[in-house]
């Protein structure tokens, strides 16, 4: 009985290892047929990231610096505390050097 349900493990792995293979193959053969028109399509990825990459770097500095000053706005008034806090603890004599 165990050498019958070794048997069919056995047969069960080829069949497997045959599917995988006839498939890898199909694979092989379909990227083959098909390399020029993934060729053409790197190309055309190419062009439009060389036409369309430092347009979108532009809109991505001018965002981050809109968001910043959105940011930064609101907290004015802190930094005016800040600077008048500091403006009154500063020493007013030279350091002694």
């Amino acid at each position: 009985m165990a050498a019958l349900v070794v048997f069919a493990g056995l047969a069960f792995g080829a069949m497997v290892f045959a599917f995988a293979f006839a498939a890898v193959l199909l694979k092989l053969a379909i990227r083959l047929i098909f390399f020029p028109l993934f060729l053409i399509k790197w190309v055309v990825s190419l062009l439009a990231m060389v036409i369309v990459g430092p347009i979108l770097a532009i809109v991505g500095t001018v965002l981050a610096l809109v968001v910043g000053l959105v940011v930064a706005i609101p907290l004015m008034p802190l930094v005016a505390m800040g600077a008048i806090v500091w403006l009154l603890v500063r020493s007013t004599r030279r350091a002694v050097a």
